[in-house]
């Protein structure tokens, strides 16, 4: 019989049911479960209260009490959470969300977040129950907050081992901040934390959320200059794209860009403590690999500062200028003569090529500190230099000494 069709159940059919629960074994309450998501998912609340002869109460009671006993036995979670998503998700549904909210379901979920016994099936269905009650106004993402679900969704967010959970804890976070002033930047400095997350995956995430919920915030806050750059030290693309990204949208705000700059240009030219002091990835502890004098995530943060410059530099006249005027000139040198990462070789002398074709003078005073002949062979081979170079020519690109104070 369809859904459509199905007869008004009976008072006494309700307490047959309602019998069947309470004396009912754990197999017998996950089919009634089972049976109940199958029947009644995507119903409206007239329609569920249809379906128990007016008294869903009765039954969405007896689902929150049951969770409360045994969630931290891990029984049927997914099951339960998902046949009171269908109570708090429904149309007109909000004396089932105020229900659920009287006998501390915000709690209980959030608790569920934290439980390391439980399935990351779990936890993903707690989020998007939690997520319903948010989509019901502003009202109900300050209880979740006023609950520290902030902090809760954030570390379920940074400890998760399932990108399905991670993602939905991400359109939480992001939910939450939206049309929430109250609690904007608490959401904002939870995200900024994520960005030294173990997770790559989280540190994507919380990159990409940051980029949305920045003009939500307004000000910039400069906590965040340090482990944004930071990310470009990542293995993975996907976190060093959300960093660029991230990066190239915070320039527009004055009260970090200038660091932001700064720490770029810094980033070309590492400090001897960075090339020493930092442990050394295990596989290039191997003799076979030969003498290495930097950790691997020195390079790649090197030629991911020279590839953000370069896209920097595109984006207005203004900002080449600044650039410049900080000795980036003097530091892309240096990172293309770094013979140990060709990549920072490449990117370094694909943003020297920008800035000499905007600026003449900045090739004038290049081809003064590394001479004609091997000028000539940068114009000509340019980011490809790096194949052909000799530890001479790397030495006097690390040696260099270009200063260009200031443009006209």
């Amino acid at each position: 019989m369809s859904k459509s069709v199905q007869p008004r159940p009976s008072t006494a059919a309700l307490q047959k049911v309602l019998r069947e629960w309470d004396q009912g074994s754990k197999i017998v309450r996950q089919r009634i479960l089972r049976d109940f998501i199958h029947i009644n998912d995507n119903k409206t609340a007239p329609e569920l209260e249809n379906e128990f002869a007016n008294a869903a109460s009765l039954f969405l009671t007896r689902l929150t009490s049951w969770l409360r006993l045994t969630y931290l036995l891990g029984t049927c979670l997914q099951l339960q959470i998902k046949a009171i998503g269908i109570f708090i998700g429904s149309s007109s549904g909000y004396k089932f969300l105020n229900e659920f909210i009287e006998v501390g379901g915000i709690m209980t979920v959030l608790e569920i977040l934290g439980l390391r016994q439980a399935k990351e099936e779990d936890k993903a269905e707690g989020l998007r129950l939690l997520l319903k009650v948010a989509n019901s106004g502003r009202k109900y993402k300050e209880l979740i907050c006023e609950s520290y679900g902030v902090r809760s969704i954030a570390e379920c967010l940074a400890r998760a081992r399932s990108e399905v959970t991670q993602d939905v804890a991400r359109i939480l976070l992001l939910e939450i901040a939206n049309g929430n002033p109250r609690y904007q930047t608490q959401v904002y400095k939870s995200l900024i934390a994520l960005l030294p997350a173990k997770s790559h995956t989280a540190q994507q995430m919380a990159a990409k959320t940051l980029r949305i919920i920045q003009p939500l915030v307004g000000k910039a806050d400069p906590s965040l200059i340090e482990p944004t750059l930071m990310l470009l030290r990542s293995y993975h693309l996907s976190v060093q794209h959300e960093a660029c990204e991230l990066i190239i949208h915070l320039i527009d705000y004055e009260e970090v860009a200038q660091s932001i700059l700064t720490g770029l240009v810094a980033l070309l030219r590492p400090s001897s403590d960075e090339r020493t002091s930092q442990p050394m990835p295990a596989i290039l502890a191997d003799e076979s690999v030969g003498d290495i004098q930097a950790p691997l995530p020195i390079f790649i943060q090197q030629a991911g500062g020279a590839r953000v410059l370069g896209a920097l530099s595109r984006l207005s006249q203004s900002l080449s200028d600044r650039i410049i005027n900080l000795r980036a000139v003097h530091n892309l040198l240096f990172a293309m003569g770094n013979r140990h990462h060709s990549d920072s070789q490449r990117q370094a002398a694909i943003t020297l090529q920008y800035l000499i074709d905007v600026y003449p003078v900045v090739g004038e005073e290049i081809r003064k500190a590394i001479g004609n002949d091997f000028y000539s062979q940068f114009v000509a081979d340019g980011p490809e230099i790096y194949v052909n170079m000799t530890d001479i020519q790397a030495d006097i690109l690390a040696s260099n000494r270009v200063d260009i104070p200031s443009v006209k």
